[in-house]
């Protein structure tokens, strides 16, 4: 049904399982949609996507990215915030340029590239900011004390964000998954041991039985930015198969 038909769209970090996603699903849903990241992935390019390299802790390459959009489009219509990396190690293992390394790209690259689409975002008639954060950003895996302190802070950020431009019709908004299918996964589960015991132990946590994928969290993202989601703003919408519903201890 073309739900974002006629619409344009952003997406940071859009070369990753979960961005590649969203950007397929914007395109399949009529959206001219920009993938900026640092690197072009592998796979062919969608018509409709055009990549962009973008450093999004860098201002002058988010700067030139909206210039070079205002020229091609004139307006956004939608901007999702899905850049960003882990770090697996307590606070007690992780070295200032560790922390502020990850605090650069989770955060201050939403705070830039969100504070230099606004005028941009204000030409729309109704637009989308989707950020991510993450169900670490409620409640804590061991061995993520630096990655879970950036979630929090992108929680807080949207439900801002939210409040100070809503009266200018921007929406804004943050997807928290949980465990999805995407290399940063595959990395969490490492190469060393019994991978898929472990691969199977996460699915069995879960009260859906299984993790994400890419696919499932591009379905969110593509009613968030549409139309139909006109009234939802400032809420962080956790995705995670029922996992942070649950009581831990019960599964003993």
């Amino acid at each position: 049904m073309n739900i974002l038909k006629g619409k344009t769209a952003v997406v940071t970090g859009g070369e990753g399982g979960i961005g590649r996603a969203i950007c397929e699903r914007f395109t399949k849903e009529g959206a001219q949609v920009v993938s900026a990241d640092l690197k072009q992935g592998g796979g062919d390019i969608e018509k409709g996507i055009q990549f962009v390299k973008v450093d999004v802790t860098q201002e002058a390459d988010v700067t030139k990215l909206y210039k070079d959009l205002e020229q091609q489009w004139g307006a956004l219509d939608i901007l999702v915030n899905a850049a960003g990396i882990e770090i697996e190690k307590t606070i007690e293992d992780t070295s200032l340029e560790e922390w502020n390394r990850i605090f650069a790209i989770n955060v201050t690259g939403l705070f830039l590239t969100s504070k230099y689409a606004l005028p941009l975002l204000r030409k729309s008639k109704g637009a989308s900011v989707i950020n991510f954060g993450s169900y670490d950003g409620f409640i804590a895996d061991p061995g993520l004390a630096a990655y879970c302190a950036t979630k929090g802070a992108v929680h807080a950020l949207t439900r801002a964000m939210a409040c100070d431009h809503g009266p200018e019709s921007i929406r804004v908004n943050a997807i928290c998954p949980g465990y999805v299918d995407t290399p940063m996964l595959q990395s969490f589960f490492g190469s060393s041991g019994d991978i898929e015991s472990l691969k199977q132990a996460v699915r069995d946590v879960h009260p859906t039985g299984t993790y994400g994928t890419p696919t499932d969290i591009a379905n969110l993202v593509n009613w968030l930015a549409s139309d139909e989601a006109r009234y939802a703003s400032g809420q962080l919408w956790v995705m995670d198969g029922g996992l942070s519903a649950q009581v831990q201890q019960m599964k003993l």
